[in-house]
C-alpha cells in the first residue's frame, strides 16, 4: 500500500511537467511541409504541416531532430525559452545537390543589360503589347474596358507567362527526372508540369533560377501529384 503511494505521485508529476513546444520550419524563406520530427528523448515523432506549423510534446533538455530528404538533419535541445515561446522558428538548409549533365551554351546570349548598357525602354512580350495599345488613350481604354477586350488580353498575358514557365521547367528537367525520380507516369508529365507551375513558391523559385530549391520543392510536389492519381485510379 506504501509503494503504491508512493508511484501515484510520481506518475502524475511527470504529466504534468510534460510540455509541448510549437513553431514553423522555413527553407530560404519558404514554409516546408512534411520534415519529419522527433523527440529523440521520448521517441514521439510527428511531420510539419502545411505552411511549416508543428506541434510535438517535449520537456526542457529533450533533444529533437529535424530531417527530410534533400535537407540537412537539424538537432535542437529543448530550453525553457523554447517551451514558453508561442512559435519557435526552425530555419533548416538545403542539402548540396551535385548536378550532373549542365549543359553550357557555347554563344550566350548578349543583351544591352548583361554589358552594363542601362535599357532604355521596357520589352514587352506580343500579349503586353496588344494591352498596352488597349489602353492606350482615355478613349479606347474605357471602350475596351466596357467591352471585355482588356479583361481578355490581361487573361492572354497569364497564359503566355504559364507558357514561358512550361518552357523553362522543360529545359530544368529532363524526362527520366519524371519517370524515375519523382515516379511520375510518363502520359502524366504534361499535367504534372501544369500542376507544379499553379505553385507559388515553385515560380518564385523558377523565377529566381534557384535550381536546388526547385529540385526541393518540386519532389514535395510530385508526392501530392501521385497521391492525386492513385485517388483518381481507385
Amino acid at each position: 500500500m506504501i509503494l503504491s503511494l508512493f508511484w501515484v505521485p510520481f506518475l502524475f508529476g511527470q504529466s504534468l511537467s510534460e510540455r509541448t513546444i510549437q513553431g514553423r520550419i522555413s527553407v530560404e524563406s519558404n514554409f516546408i511541409d512534411g520534415v519529419n520530427i522527433r523527440n529523440e528523448t521520448t521517441r514521439q515523432a510527428t511531420t510539419s504541416r502545411i505552411e511549416g506549423y508543428f506541434r510535438i510534446p517535449a520537456n526542457e533538455g529533450d533533444i529533437i531532430v529535424f530531417s527530410a530528404v534533400n535537407l540537412e538533419t537539424l538537432t535542437k535541445i529543448v530550453t525553457k525559452t523554447d517551451l514558453s515561446n508561442k512559435e519557435l522558428k526552425i530555419e533548416m538548409t538545403l542539402k548540396s545537390i551535385v548536378l550532373k549533365n549542365v549543359i553550357i551554351n557555347s554563344q550566350p546570349e548578349i543583351s544591352a543589360e548583361k554589358l552594363g548598357i542601362p535599357a532604355a525602354t521596357k520589352h514587352f512580350t506580343p500579349a503586353e503589347r496588344k494591352l498596352q495599345t488597349a489602353t492606350r488613350g482615355s478613349l479606347d481604354g474605357i471602350f475596351n474596358a466596357l467591352s471585355g477586350r482588356t479583361e481578355m488580353l490581361k487573361k492572354e498575358i497569364l497564359v503566355e507567362r504559364k507558357e514561358k514557365l512550361l518552357e523553362k521547367l522543360e529545359y530544368l528537367f529532363e524526362e527520366e527526372f519524371y519517370t524515375q525520380k519523382l515516379k511520375i507516369p510518363k502520359d502524366y508529365i504534361k499535367g504534372f508540369q501544369y500542376f507544379c507551375i499553379e505553385d507559388q513558391g515553385f515560380i518564385n523559385s523558377i523565377k529566381a533560377k534557384n535550381k536546388t530549391m526547385s529540385e526541393f520543392l518540386i519532389i514535395k510536389l510530385a508526392e501530392r501529384y501521385n497521391q492525386i492519381i492513385s485517388d483518381e485510379n481507385k
